[in-house]
């Protein structure tokens, strides 16, 4: 994997993220949706539970956390809402990492996920002991993580963020004159160290879903709609990046859709995030970047095989048998708890800046 040219010669040797194929649901009708709805809404009732749900899952799934008071969101607010709510029960549809997240802030609340095996490549290919091993190697870095990342990892960091605050805080580490050890997104690091100077050691793991957007093909649809603004995410290809009008994390993107005068956009990120946007802008034309899989077969095609693992069905299943309750051992949960708090602590001070 190509890596910044700052990059040190002593990673370990990590092995492919093994990427499962795309669930297929069978098509609901609206009989059959509305049944799933009220059952898990049951459910819901009888634990005293709330459901959290990130921008990349099913609409579906959104759409019924909206209908019963709960939350869709990035990870970040996702993150704030469980600790905010008073629902003694957690159940968080997206990766195993958010679950993780959520039960490390919450750790009286019990969380459950609709399927365990919902991880993450960007978690997978950061395994706990050899980014352990190699912080030990770099000990005068400052230690940054991303937020998909498992607990035990995030017990060795010494901040944690998602792609929201990464930026402000990086920023705020390189004033201080801190070297940085990020992990796990190459390409959103790139891009840290591109638009902030800071120095950086990047860890080498992608995203399957970003890693999948290629410039040539995305030239050649822009070519084709040119009124059209092109966003992305940070955890793509830098060549993808260099064409991108507005990149920035999911809430950014939403945001940005609501309130540029464009009519079209070209989105380049995983697609479950359409939902949102055709919310926030109903009258705006929406169009997926282009990935590998034009012409061949992808990994990922806009769409996280990972976060496909949620749905009515699951969700539904998960809930009857229980067998998605997250459990963390309380010795990692103290370690992680500690850089997660900081993240939530610098982003009130943020919001307090800007109120200010």
């Amino acid at each position: 994997m190509p890596l910044s040219d700052n990059q040190p010669d002593d990673f370990p040797e990590i092995q492919p993220v093994s990427v499962p194929d795309h669930p297929v649901w069978p098509e609901l009708t609206p009989e059959d949706k509305r049944r799933l709805e009220e059952t898990i809404r049951e459910m819901l009732e009888s634990l005293n539970g709330v459901l959290v749900a990130h921008y990349y899952t099913h609409p579906d799934v959104q759409a019924l956390a909206e209908k019963t008071g709960g939350c869709v969101a990035d990870s970040l607010e996702m993150a704030r809402f469980g600790t905010r709510h008073t629902a003694q029960t957690l159940v968080v549809a997206g990766v195993r990492f958010m679950g993780e997240t959520a039960k490390i802030l919450n750790p009286e609340k019990r969380v459950y996920m609709p399927d365990l095996a919902a991880t993450c490549s960007l978690d997978e290919a950061c395994p706990a002991e050899e980014f352990s091993r190699f912080c030990d190697l770099h000990p005068d870095h400052t230690v940054v993580v991303y937020a998909n990342t498992s607990a035990r990892v995030k017990a060795r960091a010494d901040w944690v963020v998602t792609s929201g605050i990464a930026a402000p805080l990086i920023e705020h580490l390189a004033a201080k004159g801190e070297k940085i050890l990020w992990a796990p997104d190459r390409h959103l690091g790139r891009y840290l160290e591109m638009t902030t100077g800071a120095d950086m050691l990047l860890w080498p793991g992608s995203c399957v879903v970003h890693e999948e957007f290629r410039s040539v093909a995305l030239a050649r649809v822009t070519r084709l709609h040119p009124d059209a603004a092109i966003l992305v995410h940070p955890e793509s290809p830098e060549s993808v990046i260099s064409q991108a009008h507005v990149v920035g994390s999911t809430t950014a993107l939403i945001k940005a859709v609501s309130t540029m005068e464009n009519k079209k956009f070209i989105v380049a990120t995983d697609k479950g995030i359409f939902y949102k946007m055709r919310q926030a802008a109903p009258d705006k034309i929406l169009i997926e970047a282009p990935t590998v899989g034009e012409g061949a077969t992808c990994q990922a095609c806009a769409e996280c095989p990972w976060m496909g693992l949620n749905s009515l069905q699951s969700l539904t299943a998960g809930l009857e048998n229980k067998t998605g309750e997250i459990r963390i051992d309380p010795l990692i949960r103290d370690q992680a708890v500690v850089p997660i708090r900081r993240m939530l602590q610098f982003a009130e001070t943020l919001k307090k800046d800007d109120k200010d």
